[in-house]
């Protein structure tokens, strides 16, 4: 592996723009709190109504305050940790990093293009095209992996997964998409927005990685178990943002039933914990790396 420097000081600059945005998101409180909003569909939304995501739907701006959290509290520190592993020319560090890169690219390409313009919005921007760009290095600088390493790798249990991973992301969020269309209605979370980012990302981009990626596994490719990493961190680090995110919603005064509440929690965790399993299982069989710079 030939350590990227390029990588390296923008997962630096990653971590320090993140925490300023996480901080802010997380800690400014002005506004009067939640208000109704007539969207240009001609329906009621419940906007969140203060701090820096006042102009967001009372749902999603209570969300990406437990976004922050996560960001702030635990993405930074790992990021930190994984780059200065990777930095060492670790190997295992460096596919590590691809996961938690993989994350914040996620999390901030979903904030420049769906959350409500804030102050931040530059800052988000940034963060979106660093993210990219300090994913693709990384994952440039891993190369791939010696076939008779990847021989040594499981095969059929993380190539398994990935096909569970897509088409559970492909129900969770074709279904009301579909079922709404049907109905000739908007979708029930639109709320203020004119679309449905998320959804656009995860089934434009996830669902398809996550299929390709399993398909590349079962062929025994580097290029399966390499792509593996950045899905799995992505999936790991869904289960403490959306805990914390319900959880902040419920604060906020969205209105949950108990399974509303514990099924995608629970439906989470499942697919968190098979996720650290595929990844530890991926990693153990991994050597280390001599070090080299570029």
């Amino acid at each position: 592996m030939k350590v990227s420097r390029a990588a390296f000081w923008l997962c630096i600059l990653i971590a320090v723009m993140a925490a300023s945005a996480a901080a802010t998101g997380l800690f400014w409180e002005n506004g009067s709190g939640p208000r109704s909003f007539e969207t240009l569909r001609g329906e009621t939304a419940r906007m969140f109504g203060r701090g820096l995501y006042r102009y967001d739907s009372l749902f999603s701006g209570a969300n990406y305050r437990g976004q922050d959290a996560v960001t702030l509290f635990l993405g930074v520190p790992l990021l930190l940790l994984a780059s200065a592993f990777y930095r060492r020319g670790s190997l295992k560090g460096g596919l590590l990093l691809t996961g938690i890169l993989a994350f914040f690219l996620y999390a901030y390409a979903s904030m420049a293009l769906g959350a409500a313009y804030n102050p931040l919005f530059l800052l988000y921007v940034a963060l979106f095209s660093a993210g990219f760009f300090a994913l693709i290095l990384t994952l440039s600088s891993i190369g791939t992996l010696p076939s008779g390493v990847v021989e040594r790798l499981p095969r059929l249990g993380p190539a398994l997964f990935m096909f569970a991973g897509g088409a559970v992301t492909l129900v969770v969020w074709l279904s009301p998409l579909v079922a709404s269309m049907v109905a000739g209605r908007p979708p029930e979370l639109l709320g203020s927005y004119a679309t449905m980012v998320t959804d656009a990302l995860d089934l434009a981009i996830i669902t398809p990685a996550t299929v390709l990626t399993g398909a590349l596994i079962l062929r025994r490719s580097s290029r399966g178990y390499t792509f593996a990493f950045p899905l799995l961190g992505i999936i790991i680090m869904l289960l403490p943002t959306i805990t914390l995110g319900t959880v902040s919603q419920i604060r906020a005064g969205v209105s949950y039933g108990i399974g509303e509440i514990v099924g995608p929690i629970a439906g989470f965790a499942l697919l968190g914990a098979l996720a650290i399993w595929v990844l530890i299982g991926i990693l153990r069989r991994l050597p280390a790396s001599s070090r080299a710079e570029g």
